[in-house]
């Protein structure tokens, strides 16, 4: 009697197994076909946001721009996503249209909107994209957002970007001094300081625009406070280094 009531549980558990490895079998199914199925419809969008990044229409791009800020919000960044926000962040720079010699395709909010979205996506690419940007682009909107996203994106090997960022900020403060672009080279140079090796020119450049009276005094003030900052920083880590040795 115990055998077959041992017998009977032994069946009961075997069933339950085989029924639970079925049921997850099935649920395994079902999701490999929904994810086959999402890669399908992402890779469609990604070539229907293409499609409107290569437009000339200025309101085409815009709705690329929509659709690119949510890729990049929900974390799909694919290598499609990328190329779309490189060429609308060259958009009527590195990439022109023309009518009768006419640049039709000159958007400089568009150009601004897609350097920042870059700035979401730290890879090598986004960083050596931006930095191109920042130097061809005669748009101070441009090269402010382009400066903006390299300090978020936090790549600056052998100096190649900080330098970059001297080089944009002397070139504007002897042209055409804008509070809004010294603003964003001031925080992108304390974000990127700590990867700094040689952070003489970098100081100076803060120490020019501290003293440059064309720009707003609180960007004045938040050099000086930079300055201060770094100093500190520099003082705590020669002490550090003391009490090492």
């Amino acid at each position: 009697m115990k055998a077959t009531k041992l017998f009977a549980g032994l069946c009961c558990i075997l069933v339950s197994s085989a029924l639970f490895a079925q049921e997850q079998a099935v649920k395994s199914q079902r999701k490999s076909e929904t994810t086959v199925e999402d890669e399908y419809m992402a890779s469609a969008e990604d070539t229907i946001i293409g499609e409107l990044a290569s437009s000339d229409d200025y309101d085409n791009k815009l709705v690329a721009l929509s659709y690119l800020k949510d890729a990049v919000e929900g974390g799909r960044t694919s290598p499609e996503v990328i190329a779309s926000l490189s060429r609308l962040a060259g958009e009527g720079v590195k990439t022109t249209a023309r009518t009768n010699g006419r640049v039709m395709n000159n958007f400089p909010d568009v150009r601004a909107q897609a350097c920042d979205l870059l700035g979401e996506v730290a890879t090598e690419e986004s960083k050596n994209t931006l930095v191109s940007i920042a130097v061809e682009d005669k748009e101070p909107m441009v090269v402010t957002a382009a400066i903006r996203s390299l300090g978020n994106i936090g790549i600056n090997d052998n100096d190649e970007v900080i330098n970059m960022i001297e080089f944009v900020h002397k070139r504007y403060a002897a042209l055409n001094p804008t509070s809004s672009l010294a603003l964003e080279v001031l925080n992108a140079y304390e974000k990127l300081a700590p990867q700094v090796q040689d952070k003489g020119p970098m100081i100076q450049s803060i120490s020019e625009i501290r003293t440059n009276y064309r720009y707003a005094t609180p960007v004045r003030t938040r050099a000086t406070e930079l300055l201060k900052s770094l100093q500190g920083s520099s003082n705590k880590k020669k002490n550090n280094t003391n009490e090492a040795k």
